[in-house]
């Protein structure tokens, strides 16, 4: 049984931004394919028994983008899970980019991100901040995308790998408030 899904108000849509067709960027062995693919699905079980929602994709698997503005466009809320990357290897921190009316929802995000790795929180931006070729995402699918972490620090990569579990469950409870009446995205607490 659903917790909270009586209390749901918003449909959820969660995403990878990355895919083994599409690996992204890569930084000390990982690549963002493998880390957002294993944080989507492990988001998709934190959720089960909390919402309703889609995914993107079966397990190891991404929705090419055309059909991922689809889906994004046809929920209340998306999401789509990337890392950073920059060639400075000091570059830390979690963003979000998005159209202004979820900038509530990404620094809530943001915040829980930044509070359990204990790195920078860099907020929530708008789409024109990023690098990613996935923009559209936003642009035309009205989709939020997280920026995890820069997978190119390996102090970054390393906290997020210690902590991935408890990153999801954080990432999780502000994507539950987001969708459940009464709840506010804003209201996360370490």
């Amino acid at each position: 049984m659903r917790q909270y899904a009586a209390l749901q108000e918003k449909s959820l849509y969660i995403a990878a931004g990355h895919s083994d067709t599409d690996p992204g960027a890569v930084g000390h062995g990982h690549t963002e394919a493998d880390i957002v693919l294993e944080f989507r699905d492990l988001l998709a079980d934190y959720l089960r028994r909390r919402v309703i929602f889609d995914k993107d994709g079966a397990p190891g698997q991404n929705l090419p983008l055309r059909e991922a503005i689809g889906a994004a466009k046809a929920h209340d809320l998306a999401v789509e899970f990337h890392c950073n990357a920059f060639t400075d290897p000091a570059a830390t921190g979690v963003e979000t980019l998005s159209h202004r009316q979820h900038y509530p929802l990404g620094n809530a995000l943001c915040q829980a991100i930044a509070d359990t790795l204990g790195i920078a929180n860099r907020g929530a931006k708008g789409e024109a901040s990023g690098q990613h070729s996935r923009l559209a995402f936003i642009a035309q699918g009205g989709g939020l995308i997280v920026e995890l972490f820069f997978i190119t620090n390996k102090s970054d990569l390393a906290k997020y790998i210690a902590n991935r579990r408890r990153v999801v469950a954080a990432v999780g409870d502000v994507l539950v408030a987001a969708v459940c009446q009464g709840e506010a995205p804003t209201a996360y607490a370490a």
